[in-house]
């Protein structure tokens, strides 16, 4: 369905329409939110390639090779062997279709055993059922709440902290 691989400057074209959607941001980085302009976007971009201490992956589709999301670990941590995932599906057509659980399962992948990681953790808003539902499934498990944390259109919602350790996913990994 799916395959992961770097993402490249010249990339940077279907973020422009997807930083624009309100509904594709909703739950997205807070630095989305005012993410309007092509510099802007320009400037993000060239910036997030350019992160030592990230992994920035782009989601392609296997048949045609269209770029419909982003997806990596940000903080990686060589001393605690831990860093934080994060997922970006800009095309909305695939939301909803199993990409979530297929990618953040690749990056799981990459993270236990090319970056040698013993800890991914996430946030996600509350009202992401789906972003919540495609990380429980993936594995991961909730460890906390940060109370009103996330305020988009004027209301705040809490965000949830989510976790893997890599002996639990070596342990869901083998049943497969």
């Amino acid at each position: 369905m799916v395959k992961l691989a770097p993402l490249q400057p010249e990339h940077v074209a279907p973020f422009y329409r997807w930083l624009r959607d309100p509904e594709a941001i909703a739950y997205s980085l807070s630095a989305f939110q005012g993410m309007q302009t092509t510099r802007q976007i320009d400037q993000w971009f060239a910036a997030t390639l350019q992160q030592a201490s990230s992994l920035n992956l782009g989601i392609y589709l296997t048949e045609t090779n269209a770029l419909i999301g982003y997806a990596g670990l940000v903080g990686i941590s060589t001393t605690n062997h831990a860093a934080e995932y994060f997922i970006f599906i800009g095309e909305k057509a695939w939301w909803g279709q199993g990409v979530g659980t297929a990618v953040t399962k690749q990056v799981m992948r990459i993270g236990f055993t090319s970056c040698q990681l013993n800890r991914i953790m996430l946030t996600v808003s509350e009202l992401n059922i789906g972003g919540v539902k495609a990380y429980t499934k993936a594995g991961f498990v909730l460890e906390g709440r940060l109370r009103q944390a996330c305020c988009r259109q004027g209301v705040f919602h809490d965000k949830l902290v989510l976790s893997v350790l890599k002996a639990d996913w070596q342990e869901s990994s083998a049943e497969e």
